[in-house]
């Protein structure tokens, strides 16, 4: 019975595994799965993620490590799982190139993971996790400017050219006025600058400076990621 079973779980044409090398690099896959998704929850513990998001890096490691597995060094398996592959669509919304790394290096291990280079999968991810926070704790990338889309809306009746010309020379290194179109029936208007915000500028101060200009109308400060605070007054 021992024997059927075994027959069931091993090809010998392919592959040399066994079960307790499948069970080894399966839970292996999932450890550093696991790893992963703390380590990103640790750098970006400032943003808000979706729990999606967590269990597909979770989940990647031990599955590519199964599908190379399967693979072997059967030319013709290959091609039967890429073909097969090809017939799933995904869809999902474009994310932040950071969290693509986290997704590319989920994959990576599970290669790693699933050619039996356990020990190479460790050291990948031991390497990559201390340069991440190595480069969040120096703020790696991080300018001295900031740069913000900024929406003013003002009364029809106000004459807008220039008037925020002095404040924006105050608190910006560099401005641009890229759109202006009418809100509500043209009863107001609502101007779009892009903007160099200087990084030691207190945002609701900026704001309030503004506000004393537009009739107390509303203001929106949008960092340029999409992730980011949005500032409303």
């Amino acid at each position: 019975m021992s024997k059927f079973f075994s027959s069931l779980l091993t090809d010998n044409s392919t592959s040399s595994l066994d079960l307790g090398k499948v069970v080894l690099i399966i839970g292996a896959s999932l450890l550093f799965g696991i790893l992963v998704s703390l380590l990103y929850q640790f750098i970006n513990k400032e943003k808000t993620y979706v729990k999606s998001y967590l269990l597909t890096m979770v989940m990647l490691p031990a599955i590519i490590s199964i599908v190379i597995m399967l693979i072997g060094d059967n030319v013709a398996r290959a091609f039967s799982l890429a073909g097969a592959f090809t017939l799933v669509r995904y869809r999902s919304v474009p994310g932040d190139p950071e969290d693509l790394c986290y997704l590319f290096l989920s994959l990576a291990i599970g290669l790693a993971c699933g050619l039996g280079y356990i020990g190479y999968g460790f050291v990948f991810f031991l390497m990559l996790a201390l340069l991440l926070i190595v480069l969040k704790y120096i703020n790696f990338g991080e300018g001295k400017n900031t740069h913000m889309t900024l929406k003013i809306t003002v009364p029809e009746a106000l004459n807008f050219n220039g008037i925020f010309d002095e404040l924006l020379n105050k608190y910006t290194e560099n401005w641009k006025l890229t759109r202006v179109k009418t809100v509500d029936f043209g009863s107001v208007f609502e101007l779009v600058y892009t903007i160099d915000i200087k990084k030691s500028v207190n945002h609701k101060e900026f704001i309030d400076n503004l506000r004393t200009l537009n009739g107390n109308m509303n203001i929106t400060l949008i960092l340029s990621r999409n992730e980011d605070k949005l500032y409303m007054q």
